[in-house]
């Protein structure tokens, strides 16, 4: 096993919040190009640059590219990869079929699901309260998508699905920083997206105009940046520190959801979201003093 980094919660949370920001205004470029083409070709080509990013990256580390691809968790890694893609294409569909709002209220009850998880994935112990507060979030998602026309659609469902594959993304990613280091993880996930989207991105190729062109270099640039930043995170600082300052990224959606592409802010939306958010905060907190209690009084 690898040395552990040193703990530094502080920079985890600045890098949680920067991911946060990124993430937002990186949903905001893929629902205009998702909009326009194809969503396999846009997700496809911002997982080539991906790739190639972390191949020059890991070109520059210790031990080179091959000694970057050494894992104690390929399957894992491999597994994280695969999950990625997947929730990618799956929540860029919600943006376009839903709006950046509505997917992203439903979308911030992942942590909930973090904490179910933590149990299987992690051996982690769940008390009585955090399934109370599990309980309570999903309320809060079943009053954001009962109003309105989207709960008869499918589409509504979505977001849900891509919370639970980025939970269980974001679990793999704290188990594999056991035994591997951000490098590791950074180059398998670039790596093992790129190659899995792209037989399905080609097959949907459409030319794309040059404006755009620009739209998806942003892409790719806060891809790549936003996924390195929050590994980075998860290995600097415990998950129970910095997970709730990735709810921010709800607070910069609905800013531009309202000032960019015109989206209301329904009164349900708010009030399941207030409900999703404080029942996810709760969680994170109760998992923070359970964890300080397992270490005893030194901690």
């Amino acid at each position: 096993m690898i040395p552990r980094v040193r703990q530094n919660t502080g920079l985890g949370i600045l890098l949680m919040s920067a991911t946060a920001l990124v993430f937002a205004l990186q949903d905001g470029v893929s629902r205009h190009l998702a909009g326009e083409y194809n969503v396999y070709m846009v997700v496809m080509i911002r997982f080539w640059f991906f790739a190639a990013f972390a191949l020059a990256l890991s070109a520059r580390g210790a031990g080179g590219i091959g000694g970057q691809l050494r894992s104690r968790h390929p399957w894992l890694q491999l597994t994280r990869g695969v999950l990625l893609i997947v929730e990618v294409c799956i929540m860029i569909l919600a943006f376009v079929k839903l709006g950046l709002i509505a997917s992203h209220a439903v979308f911030v009850c992942y942590p909930l699901m973090v904490a179910a998880l933590s149990g299987p994935v992690l051996g982690e112990s769940v008390g009585w309260r955090r399934w109370l507060a599990i309980g309570v979030g999903f309320v809060g998602v079943l009053i954001i998508l009962q109003p309105g026309v989207a709960v008869f659609s499918p589409w509504a469902l979505v977001p849900l699905l891509s919370a639970f594959m980025f939970a269980l993304y974001g679990l793999l990613t704290r188990y594999v920083a056991q035994g591997d280091t951000a490098g590791t993880s950074f180059l398998w996930t670039g790596l093992v997206a790129a190659v899995a989207i792209t037989p399905v991105g080609l097959w949907f190729w459409q030319p794309m105009t040059a404006p755009d062109w620009g739209w998806m270099l942003l892409l790719c640039l806060t891809g790549a940046g936003a996924h390195y930043m929050m590994i980075k995170a998860y290995e600097v600082a415990e998950a129970s520190d910095i997970q709730p300052f990735a709810l921010l990224q709800l607070v910069f959606i609905a800013i531009l959801g309202l000032t960019v592409f015109n989206e209301d802010l329904r009164l349900n939306v708010v009030l399941g979201a207030a409900i999703v958010m404080a029942a996810a905060l709760f969680t994170l907190w109760r998992a923070r003093v359970a964890a300080r209690r397992a270490l005893g009084p030194s901690a």
